[in-house]
């Protein structure tokens, strides 16, 4: 089996002022929290704006760094840098951004499902406060335990065993992303964190094998970087698992294709920006970015995979990014807990919120038929879906592939999870 290494041809991206939309909690907007979680003086003002108005930016950096050696991939999760962190809150304040309750109002997610499954994260390097992180995240909320004492989470290095890589506090900024966004989706489901020794893609496929090895039917993936000619080598190699929903993030920087988001065996996860509103749903959804570009949901059309049959598209003839989406846009984020290297509560977004919320649907819907590739099952019920229909991510000569429309997008793929019924046969 050859060794998967791919040019060095990264995406690099400076952190990026992302445009605003109202910041909610769980539904909840900013201007209505405790002064405990306000941001941060020079912001305050912009916040306050952006609650009434969507009118102001939201200030932000990657958590990740850009990778500086060929074949290693970037996470993709984004750190608001407006909101003041916390460890503690007092008995009536409420984490900014979107919870768990609010994330299953906006898309219809039933209140139990999903027991039974295990829900796989890969990440690289440690997260040393992962567990107890996450004690706190679902405390905070209400949501059963989950720990390795009760048999429902489970920490493993990318070979099954317990020597786990180097901690890394961007990567752990991810992974208490990754596992937040799954039990916020599926508070009944177990959690499998396989640890991956480094980046490059060769650790973190090994990593999404022992994923599977270890029974996970579900398997998110977080991280990316630019395309390579060797892509569907790794695609056998790491990501071609009948049976198993997998799941990656379709990139940060806005229109273009990233890998392994570009695999024909994945579901890849595009991103919006969600707010409360009025309507029937009572929740609206845009495309996440601008026409600018430089940042929001990546999409476009491969360069090197095939194309899936299910994939009807019209003007790419190899694979197009993104299948689905759901919120990733840090100005309307998501409540998340990390202390390693980091002071508690804060609000993320990226792409990277995107993927294990999606896995975790997955799992809501049941596990997938022995055979199948999950990534085909949205484009049989796109109905089941809220179809995105405004907003880009940048510019590109096919329109459907930068701009949301009717029907399928590039940067929305066939829409948001309007229930379960679309991630299953």
């Amino acid at each position: 089996m050859h060794s998967h290494r791919r040019r060095n041809r990264i995406r690099r991206s400076a952190p990026a002022l992302l445009s605003a939309a109202a910041l909610i909690t769980g539904g909840v907007a900013v201007a209505t929290q405790t002064s405990a979680f306000a941001t941060t003086p020079a912001a305050s003002h912009a916040a306050t704006t952006s609650a009434t108005s969507a009118a102001a930016p939201a200030h932000t950096h990657r958590l990740c760094s850009q990778p500086s050696k060929p074949g290693y991939m970037a996470c993709q999760s984004v750190e608001r840098t407006d909101i003041v962190q916390h460890k503690a809150l007092g008995p009536h304040d409420t984490p900014q951004g979107f919870g768990p309750s609010g994330l299953a109002a906006a898309y219809n997610l039933p209140k139990d499902g999903g027991k039974g499954q295990t829900v796989a994260i890969v990440d690289a390097n440690d997260d040393p406060n992962a567990e107890k992180d996450l004690a706190a995240y679902r405390s905070q909320y209400n949501l059963p335990e989950c720990s390795t004492g009760n048999g429902c989470f489970k920490k493993i290095d990318q070979d099954g065993g317990t020597d786990y890589p180097a901690p890394d506090a961007g990567w752990a900024g991810e992974i208490s992303l990754d596992v937040d966004m799954v039990s916020a989706a599926c508070p009944q489901c177990s959690i499998l964190l396989v640890e991956a020794k480094s980046a490059n893609m060769n650790d973190l496929g090994a990593a999404v094998n022992q994923a599977v090895k270890q029974g996970a039917k579900f398997v998110s993936n977080s991280y990316g970087g630019s395309e390579g000619s060797d892509d569907t080598t790794a695609d056998d190699q790491y990501f071609k698992h009948p049976g198993v929903a997998i799941t990656v993030s379709s990139g940060d920087s806005g229109y273009g294709v990233e890998y392994p988001a570009a695999s024909q065996y994945v579901t890849a996860v595009g991103g919006t920006s969600l707010k409360k509103d009025s309507s029937t749903r009572g929740y609206s959804e845009t495309v996440w970015g601008t026409s600018a570009g430089g940042n929001g949901a990546g999409s476009g059309c491969s360069q090197y995979d095939a194309k899936p049959s299910w994939q009807k598209d019209t003007d790419c003839a190899k694979r197009a990014v993104a299948d689905v989406a759901s919120v990733a846009d840090p100005a309307t984020g998501l409540a998340v807990y990390d202390t390693y290297q980091a002071s508690g509560w804060n609000v993320y977004g990226g792409t990277s919120a995107a993927a294990p919320f999606i896995a975790g649907v997955y799992a809501l819907a049941g596990a997938p038929g022995s055979g199948d590739t999950p990534a085909s099952y949205p484009y049989a019920h796109p109905d089941q879906l809220n179809d995105v229909t405004s907003g880009s991510n940048g510019s590109c000569d096919v329109a459907y592939l930068c701009q949301a429309g009717k029907g399928y997008d590039g940067p929305t793929g066939l829409g948001t999870p309007n229930g379960t019924g679309a991630f299953t046969k």
